[in-house]
């Protein structure tokens, strides 16, 4: 099972997310809880499963690109990968990221199984 990991700056349009994941494959969105209400993420999550995090969560796993800008601005080095770990390793996969962190227009993806 493939796991989407998304990180969306408030108020991203739906196109910029949908750019971003559009030739990914996932059966699972991941995120953090303070971006549940986004309309972008419910654009893409469609009937798949949503998982969120705390940051405190996301803070604790180690990932390859942590991000000094994301810490600063969410106290979280990373949202997109140790969102798309966690939600991996929840749903019974190794927690493996097979894409790592791609930015777009106000978004970062990632993909773990």
């Amino acid at each position: 099972m493939n796991v989407l990991g998304v990180g969306v700056e408030p108020g991203t349009p739906v196109a910029y997310l949908a750019e971003a994941v559009d030739d990914l494959e996932y059966d699972a969105v991941a995120t953090v809880d303070r971006r549940l209400d986004e309309p972008a993420i419910a654009a893409i999550v469609g009937a798949r499963k949503l998982l969120a995090y705390t940051v405190t969560e996301l803070d604790a796993v180690v990932v390859p690109n942590p991000s000094a800008v994301v810490r600063r601005l969410t106290g979280t080095g990373s949202v997109a990968e140790a969102a798309a770990i966690l939600a991996a390793r929840e749903l019974g996969g190794a927690g493996e990221l097979v894409v790592e962190k791609q930015r777009g227009r106000m978004v970062t993806v990632a993909l773990a199984r």
